[in-house]
């Protein structure tokens, strides 16, 4: 069997401390030292540049970046491009959008070496849109991973031996498949290769999957790796090896877009739903704040505005108030009051840090935007979510 398998290492750039520290030790350390150890074993993965600059500037973890290094350098890891601050780039403006790609490339380049190339892209929870993937490809990305369902709006129809291209933007597209990415990869794959049924397995997830947020209890991560019948590959190894191509309208949609989502016209619905109050008046906040930064360019607090704009744009937060059930993919109930809450006092201190060209009308504006959402949120929850 040939495994592609992709793993997205992302933490908020202002979850607390102690997350950062139980992700990387039980799932990040845990797939390096496996790759370490086995050296044939492939990855293609994508490291959040936010997450990079906490390693680093916060938790100096200089052992482990050098140890990534050097499994870059080996030829065990490709690293992918991506937007710095995780925001949902088909819901951002696409200076916004350019803007964290090309931060997000900077700080991987300066931990990882300049001459890191970054074939692949990651678009923020495999948020497909025709308009950024254009800037995509125009940045010199050649191809990015994306759920199945961007296929044709269909689950279960890829063919694994094609490859892909989107004739909107130009972008090469591999697809995970989703059925089996959504399990504890490594167990699924045990059972198919026992089986012989499977020939190619192409697998996208969260890294934390492998330790923080299921217990292998038996270790099948590692026995995969030992098995004979398993040959890895990198997504660009993978794609380089075949020839034949076929252009595709790809189908705007998220790694967890349901076929009537799509219908209904709703493919980022987790993030922005047309249904969801907190979602609307989160977006009104977003789009405050950004035309405030945009209109104090001047203003010599503006770079403290963006770290916190960039921060309260961050996918998490809309995520959280999307209310979906995620326990059978390993997941919670996406509903939390204070990551919500987060994010919006960090819109509202990019708001706020703007003493010298902000007018009050503008401050107070978005200080009683900001309170109705918290109230909004809060009430919501003792009177809904508390009981689930």
């Amino acid at each position: 069997m040939y495994w592609i398998n992709f793993l997205h290492l992302y933490q908020p750039a202002n979850i607390e401390s102690e997350k950062i520290v139980a992700a990387t030790k039980h799932s990040y350390e845990r797939i390096v030292r496996a790759l370490e150890e086995h050296p044939d074993i492939k990855f293609t993965l994508n490291i959040s540049g936010c997450l990079l600059l906490r390693w680093a500037e916060e938790f100096h973890y200089d052992g482990l970046i050098l140890r990534i290094k050097k499994l870059i350098e080996n030829g065990q890891v490709e690293l992918v491009g991506s937007a710095a601050y995780h925001t949902l780039l088909p819901l951002s403006k696409l200076t916004e959008a350019e803007a964290q790609i090309v931060e997000n490339e900077n700080i991987l380049k300066k931990y990882f070496g300049n001459e890191l190339k970054l074939r692949g892209f990651f678009f923020p929870e495999m948020a497909y849109g025709h308009k950024v993937a254009k800037l995509v490809k125009k940045l010199g990305y050649q191809w990015a991973i994306v759920d199945e369902i961007s296929l044709n709006g269909k689950l279960g129809q890829l063919d694994t031996d094609q490859r892909y291209i989107d004739k909107n933007s130009g972008l090469e597209l591999v697809f995970r498949q989703r059925n089996i990415s959504e399990t504890y990869v490594p167990e699924t794959l045990a059972k198919e290769i026992k089986e012989k049924k499977l020939t190619t397995a192409i697998t996208a997830s969260d890294a934390e999957l492998y330790g923080l947020h299921y217990i292998d209890h038996t270790a099948e991560f590692e026995k995969l790796l030992k098995t004979k019948d398993l040959v890895t590959l990198t997504i660009s190894e993978f794609i380089n090896g075949k020839e034949n191509f076929k252009k595709i309208d790809a189908v705007e949609a998220s790694w967890q877009s349901s076929e009537q989502e799509l219908a209904d016209k709703q493919p980022y619905i987790l993030w922005s739903d047309k249904k969801n109050e907190v979602h609307r008046k989160l977006w009104q906040l977003v789009a405050l704040a950004e035309k405030t930064n945009k209109e104090s360019a001047d203003d010599p607090n503006l770079v403290w505005a963006r770290w916190h704009l960039v921060r309260g744009m961050a996918s998490c937060v809309f995520w959280w108030a999307s209310g979906r059930d995620f326990s059978p993919v390993f997941g919670p109930i996406a509903w939390n009051p204070d990551e919500i809450e987060k994010g919006v006092n960090e819109l509202i201190r990019s708001i706020r840090t703007l003493e010298n060209s902000t007018n009050l009308v503008t401050k107070v504006k978005a200080e009683k935007l900001a309170m109705e959402i918290r109230k909004l949120v809060w009430h919501t929850h003792w009177n809904f979510y508390r009981k689930k």
